[in-house]
């Protein structure tokens, strides 16, 4: 029979696109169904690396991807909410996670895909309700998956007429080495080691392949996935780059314990799929699972070794943000709520510390144009907004307690100088986006105007700190300095958008560079407004506070 290529090659790519849509799918209905909150599950419930290992599996069958998993991962530990012992753990659970998906497909039940898509559809469309939305969404993504599988099938069928194909497999048995680097490669192609996992059940199904030569191209999907993580440290923090070298190097290690050990480990599979009477893709199911669970089982005792050599491998700060609050202890609200009250404030002076870092890496991004100031700035305004949220619902836990009428008034001052902080992010967060929207729009500033914004963001920046200082030291000294600040800020902001108005006028800049030029220095001018409230707390005069 004459092999078409080309119906072979659209059947099988058309079908690993199904897959992947599937798999993606019904990963993000799962996600919506668990509310979304897969980042708090990771913080709260990582206490020590074998919490991490539990965790790191129940997320992972929660969205049905272990390069999710991870790369959320990698942005804990680059944020400061895990260390990289926990990381290393979640990691390690991920790849026990992964494997549910195999199991899923070893149940085969492809010839009931069309049915389940159809029942998704309905779920989806004829229901408002988000809850059975959602559930849609999953049965959807599932029949899809089984859909897709059952195409990349019928693609593969033709390859057991193909004598190139046959002579491959054939030295994949032999050399086991050549089965790990094929399997590596393709799945850093794909970047799903779910996908390739399928593909190699499918193969094993229609006897294109033996297990001799599927084992070993099992370890490479294994050493492959760690791409997706992998490109998400590329130009971030230390310890993220720290957190994906420990899954290359996890599973790199994993692959060459099993490849020492393949012959007997070729042997026990054996024995477990006449044991049980299992289907071959099932077989590649179980000696997934075994694999992955021995991996972790063997290297679980040398967490530190493995966080000892990436670091020793990658130097450098661990941390260049961390969003978990440092002060807030719940058990002063009970027993001491002044000294609460005093931690809380403490915190406040931390994340106000945090939002001059943003508001010093946003003007950094202004002149340089490079994007990981914009990127650190943003992270910085994550972290805002995490302790807005951490530090509000302490101070709201405070009230619980009887509060002397001194405490009830520094705790007032708290919750609005929180707000207050916040607010500064949000701005600077908008100016970012007016950055952004420069280059993006290779929108040309004068070099008049970019020293005039230089200029008003140095004094922003001077006044905001000085505001943190007044309610740190409650220097009222330093509160009266920030108000004169302010409205010199005030008069500046009029005077450059003047400027703004006769470049403009002149026809020295553009209309899109003068709309960006005004919304930035609108958004300083709105930042040392913040500043001043602040500063009036400490004064105790709020006459002139600004909303």
């Amino acid at each position: 029979m004459e092999l078409n290529v080309q119906e072979m090659l659209f059947q099988f790519l058309g079908g690993l696109g199904i897959f992947l849509f599937g798999i993606k799918y019904m990963g993000d209905g799962l996600q919506k169904s668990a509310g979304d909150r897969l980042r708090d599950i990771l913080d709260r419930f990582t206490t020590n690396p074998f919490m991490g290992v539990l965790t790191g599996i129940v997320v992972t069958c929660l969205i049905q991807s272990s390069s999710g998993t991870t790369v959320i991962t990698v942005g804990l530990v680059s944020a400061g909410f895990l260390t990289l012992r926990q990381a290393i753990g979640i990691i390690m659970g991920a790849n026990i996670g992964t494997t549910v998906t195999a199991f899923i497909i070893g149940i085969k039940i492809s010839d009931y895909a069309l049915p389940i898509i159809a029942l998704g559809a309905i779920l989806l469309f004829f229901f408002k309700n988000r809850k059975i939305h959602n559930l849609g969404q999953i049965v959807f993504g599932f029949g899809t998956l089984f859909f897709g599988l059952e195409l990349m099938g019928d693609g593969m069928k033709p390859l057991r007429t193909l004598e190139a194909f046959h002579d491959l497999t054939v030295s994949m048995s032999d050399n086991p080495v050549l089965g790990v680097v094929i399997g590596t490669v393709f799945t850093l192609i794909v970047q799903s080691s779910s996908a390739t996992i399928g593909i190699l059940q499918e193969l094993y199904s229609q006897g294109l392949i033996d297990i001799q030569a599927a084992l070993p191209v099992l370890f490479g999907d294994n050493i492959g996935t760690t791409i997706t993580a992998v490109l998400a440290a590329i130009g971030a923090s230390v310890a993220a780059k720290r957190a994906a070298a420990t899954h290359v190097l996890f599973n790199l290690i994993g692959a060459a314990i099993f490849i020492l050990i393949l012959p007997l480990y070729t042997n026990l599979i054996e024995a477990i799929q006449s044991g049980l009477g299992l289907n071959p893709a099932m077989t590649i199911a179980f000696a997934h699972g075994i694999f992955n669970i021995s991996n972790t089982v063997i290297q679980f005792p040398f967490i530190g070794a493995l966080a000892f050599i990436v670091t020793k491998m990658i130097p450098g700060d661990d941390v260049l943000i961390e969003y978990k609050t440092k002060h807030l202890d719940p058990i002063f609200i009970e027993q001491s709520p002044a000294i609460a009250i005093g931690s809380a404030q403490e915190e406040v002076i931390r994340m106000g510390k945090i939002a001059i870092k943003g508001l010093e890496e946003t003007q950094a991004f202004l002149i340089t144009k490079n994007q990981k100031h914009a990127e650190m700035a943003n992270q910085i305004e994550d972290a805002i907004n995490n302790l807005d949220g951490k530090i509000t619902a302490y101070l709201v836990a405070v009230t619980s307690s009887p509060l002397s009428p001194h405490e009830s008034e520094r705790h007032a001052v708290l919750v609005d100088t929180v707000r207050d902080i916040e607010r500064i992010g949000d701005h600077f967060e908008n100016i970012l986006e007016q950055i952004n929207a420069q280059i993006n729009g290779k929108v040309v500033m004068t070099e008049e105007a970019m020293d005039d914004l230089k200029t008003m963001f140095t004094l922003t920046i001077k006044t905001v700190e000085e505001a943190i200082d007044a309610l740190d030291h409650h220097n009222k000294e330093l509160a009266i300095d920030v108000l004169k600040k302010e409205r010199s800020i005030d008069g500046l902001e009029k005077s450059l958008r003047k400027k703004s108005i006769s470049r403009l006028s002149e026809g020295a800049c553009s209309v899109k560079g003068g709309i960006i030029f005004v919304d930035i220095i609108s958004n300083l001018e709105r930042i040392g407004d913040h500043a001043v409230n602040i500063a009036e707390t400490v004064l105790g005069d709020s006459k002139y506070k600004y909303r």
